[in-house]
């Protein structure tokens, strides 16, 4: 018989997340994510995204051990910009059997009724830069710290609990050239003579005093907000963003589109941690976890890299900013020595975004897919 209990304290909160790596531990593709994020994400007093969510945690217990966990989460600012009344479901994991996935969605569901809400979707997180989707394609793709991995198990039981397909993200594995596509090199120089648009390597000064980093995650807003599931993020959901990626980026990495003093375009990319945080313990810097890190953060020592976020203001891109973007960031690429970058989640209908593959080798890696269902009220 399968038991839920509801995470209450922190001892608890630590078996919520060390469940997933005791369930993929020893697995080639699975990454373990960082513990010290995991518990930033997790805690109330810690992550700003419960200005506008509210979430609950679950344990599923077979015989007085985890098999299962979830989370339930109610984002207000999200269900108010696409006018629905949504519980999503995340950080959701379970052993292969089929009454305990329909515990845990079960428990969302029925707190998710409680709070008014009709429909139930997931995986999603918190906010559209934290994980999102059941991988159902790639499963012997090396993974991503920024993507959820899942056994090929999940889908059918999810699938069996009457959950349908709302939306699929699309992974890309892309050859790094030796040499910058002839495409790429005349878009750059026709956009720069036409449009006036020039690349921008930051300073840190930029970044962080100046306030230019809040100013890319500001321009995120504007590029991301007709994305699937988007809310817009707060400035203090902001700083957090740029205490975890601008603050410790490799300049090198990071571009920015201008057109005079006005950024339309950003590139941020980061080298691969995949590797390294597979030697950790657990994702914990100590013992030795944050030499793995450190040489990858400081020296490079990865082939892949990995393509974190990237935006253009819509008016930008058929002026060809996005290959601004790319011209430089493959000239790094070369000159740091990655051989592949792996792209982001990209939404299936995304043919802008998608099409832009076809002028580098690449080939689709990984599949992610949202779930959704409606859900049936008290009487």
């Amino acid at each position: 018989m399968i038991k839920i209990r509801k995470v209450n304290t922190r001892k608890e909160l630590q078996a919520f997340i060390q469940f997933y790596y005791d369930l993929y531990r020893g697995n080639q593709f699975a990454v373990p994510y960082l513990y010290s994020d995991e518990m930033a994400t997790l805690r109330r007093d810690k992550n700003p995204s419960f200005e506008c969510c509210e979430a609950e945690y679950f344990l599923a217990y077979k015989d007085n051990e985890i098999v299962g966990r979830v989370a339930a989460i109610i984002n207000r600012r999200a269900n108010e910009r696409w006018n629905c009344h949504q519980v999503r479901f995340g950080w959701f994991d379970f052993i292969d059997d089929p009454e305990v996935p329909k515990a845990l969605l079960k428990a969302v569901e029925d707190w998710g009724v409680a709070k008014g809400m009709t429909e139930i979707a997931g995986p999603l997180g918190f906010i559209d830069t934290d994980r999102e989707g059941l991988l159902i394609e790639g499963f012997d793709e090396l993974s991503t710290m920024y993507v959820n991995y899942n056994y090929p198990y999940y889908q059918k039981h999810i699938e069996q609990l009457g959950f349908n397909k709302d939306n699929d993200y699309l992974e890309y594995k892309v050859k790094v050239p030796e040499k910058v596509p002839e495409k790429f090199s005349k878009v750059t120089q026709m956009v720069a003579k036409r449009y006036g648009l020039r690349v921008h390597k930051f300073t840190r000064d930029e970044l962080i005093k100046q306030g230019l980093g809040h100013e890319v995650f500001r321009l995120l807003n504007a590029t991301y907000k007709d994305l699937y599931g988007f809310s817009e993020l707060s400035d203090s959901q902001v700083n957090r963003l740029v205490n975890d990626y601008i603050k410790i980026a490799d300049l090198n990495l990071v571009t920015a589109i201008m057109d005079g003093d006005k950024m339309v375009g950003f590139g941020i990319t980061f080298p691969s941690f995949s590797r390294a945080l597979q030697k950790t313990r657990d994702g914990r810097f100590l013992p030795f976890g944050w030499w793995h890190l450190l040489k990858i953060l400081k020296w490079h020592k990865t082939p892949i890299v990995d393509l974190l976020l990237i935006g253009v203001l819509p008016e930008y891109r058929p002026k060809g900013a996005n290959a601004l973007i790319f011209d430089d960031l493959i000239r790094q690429f070369q000159a740091y020595g990655f051989e592949w970058a792996i792209t982001g989640p990209q939404m299936e209908t995304n043919e802008g975004v998608l099409s832009q593959w076809q002028y580098l080798e690449s080939y689709p890696c990984r599949r992610h897919r949202c779930y959704r269902k409606i859900l049936k009220q008290k009487e």
